[in-house]
Formats: C-alpha cells, structure tokens, sequence
C-alpha cells in the first residue's frame, strides 16, 4: 500500500485537521468529534442541512459546507457510517431554529444511523426531516443497500437544496425541494481499478489490466458487467444510454461528469465531449455541465455520469451562490 498518510488509524482526523486549517475563515471543527460546520453556525432563523457518511469520498461531504450548500457534515471513518452520535452533535451545532434537513445517500448503514439520530434530535426539540438519495441506476440492491445506491447526484442535492435554504425558505419546502432533486437525478458509473480502504491496506477487490466494471459503487461494489476496457466513447454511451432508458429527460438537464480520484481530467472531457453528443442527438438540451472530482472512492480510477432533468425553479437554484470550498459559484 502506497499512501501519503501518517497512521492509517488516524486518517480521518488528520484529513479534517487539515481541511480546517485550509479553511479557517469559513469552517470550524465541533470539539472531539468528526464533525464539520460552517464557521458561523447556527444561523440563527435559516433551514440546516447536515449530510455525511463514510470518509474516502472527498470533497464530499465537507468540501460542500459553506453559504449555498451545506451546513455540516459528519466524517465517518473511511467507507464506514458515522455514528447516531456524531451525526446528533452535527444536527444541534447547526440548528438555528427553522430545522434541520439530513440528506442522506441510501446505504444502509448512513440511513439506519441517520434516522436514529434524527429521532433522538426530535426529542430535544429540533425539528428533523430528511430525503434519501437514491440515484444509481446500476442496481437495484448490493452489497450495501436495499434499493438504489446513493452516488454522485447528491452533490445536486446539496447544491439545491442549499440554495433554497439559503433564500429563506421553510423546511418544508427545503425538503420539497431536496425531493425533486432526488426524483429527477439518476447517475451510473464504471470503475477502472479498485481502491484500498488504508485500514485494511490491500485492495477491495481485483480487475485485470485489460479489464473494468460498469456499474461500479463508490466503496467497490459490484457492478453489472465486468468485462474488457472499452474506448471513452463506448463508456459514455453505455453509462448515458441507461440513464436514459431509466427517465425522460426530454427537455433541460444539468451534467456532471465525475472522477473516482484517480482519472485525469484529459479522460472526463473526453467522456464529457460524448454525454454531450449523445444528449444533443436526443434532443435534449443542456443547461449546465461540470466535470472534475465531487464524489470520489480514494484513488479508484473511474468516473461516473449523472443528469438532472430541470425546471425554471431548478436552473435558479442551481445557479445561485455557493461558497463552498469544492462548489463555487
């Protein structure tokens, strides 16, 4: 195992460490846990919105805290969930009155721990609600969940859902909001080569030189075919095409074209040159695209394709002010 880490017990804690220090006008450490908050939490009188789950994904989920997207995020241990604890210190340092919505990507683990912690913040009077992100369209059970896995459409997710809360509005339509996210988002991605959790220091599963997996989870969960590389184009396509059979999107769709930590940003063009080909050929226009690293699986080479279908309410939140570290705007 290759790494640039100090103990490999101590990874997560040294990596918050250091995202605090690199942000330390916007972004605060709540005392002995793994939890990351705005540096002005709680604002008083505005919606919260706390996500998280397993570390190993980065930048998500703290590099999306800050004005227009996240209010906290809990840190677990790598691709592991946070605890009901951390995620409950989570939801009382940013509760500034108006509630507190969890968004929370469907494994089992995050959603089990989550909703405790949701429960148990209801009984010290914060008002909780939630939406479950369930985009990938690979599989409909794994290994780690029941039902859908929860990718890199979260980041679409926060980005909304944020921008809502930012503009004043209630949980409700917060939430509202976060749930049309969710049910017109659908993403599916492939995977190159396997990652190491540092902890366990070997890989988490093998592929040949001249092989790869579509349909690969975040932590290394099968996907639907593992067979021989194939070309940039080949994989747009077949990643796009079940999007595309899985939900209309006639009409206007924001792209995200994401890398799992190891594909240079040469090779997602080159996948996102033919997303936006296929799409055009369909018809369908784009309103926004991004391209670059915002759901990552430590140093898995990769990608994945996510597309969200919008409206007039969605192109103007998806465009307003974010001043998170990983999501300017």
């Amino acid at each position: 195992m290759k790494k640039i880490i100090n103990d490999a017990n101590q990874v997560v804690q040294d990596m918050v460490d250091g995202l605090v220090a690199a942000n330390p006008t916007t972004l605060k450490q709540v005392p002995e846990t793994f939890v990351v908050v705005r540096k002005d939490a709680p604002v008083k009188g505005k919606v919260a919105i706390v996500s998280g789950g397993g570390s190993g994904h980065e930048p998500a989920h703290a590099g999306y805290i800050g004005k227009g997207m996240l209010d906290a995020a809990v840190c677990g241990e790598v691709f592991t969930s946070p605890t009901p604890d951390q995620v409950l210190e989570a939801i009382k340092a940013v509760d500034g009155g108006a509630g507190v919505l969890l968004v929370i990507k469907n494994y089992t683990g995050d959603v089990l721990n989550f909703e405790m912690a949701a429960e148990l913040a209801e009984m010290e009077g914060i008002q909780v609600e939630k939406v479950i992100v369930n985009d990938d369209v690979a599989v409909e059970d794994s290994s780690f969940t029941t039902g859908r896995r929860g990718i890199a459409g979260t980041i679409f997710v926060h980005k909304l859902a944020g921008a809502k809360a930012a503009s004043g509005a209630s949980l409700e339509e917060v939430k509202s909001v976060a749930e049309k996210v969710v049910a017109n988002v659908r993403s599916m991605g492939m995977a190159l080569t396997p990652c190491t959790v540092p902890a366990a220091g070997t890989p988490s599963f093998q592929l040949a030189e001249d092989e790869m997996e579509i349909g690969m989870g975040i932590h290394g969960e099968p996907g639907i075919n593992c067979g021989l590389i194939a070309s940039a184009d080949e994989i747009a396509t077949t990643l796009t095409e079940k999007i595309l059979e899985d939900y209309d999107f006639s009409g206007e769709v924001a792209v995200l074209v994401n890398g799992l930590g190891a594909t240079p940003e040469m090779e997602l063009y080159i996948v996102n040159k033919k997303v936006h080909a296929l799409l055009a050929d369909k018809g369908i226009r784009i309103y926004k695209t991004f391209v670059g690293e915002y759901m990552t699986s430590l140093e898995m080479a990769g990608c994945s394709v996510s597309l969200l279908k919008l409206d007039e309410e969605l192109k103007e939140l998806l465009d307003a002010e974010s001043l998170a570290p990983a999501f300017r705007i």
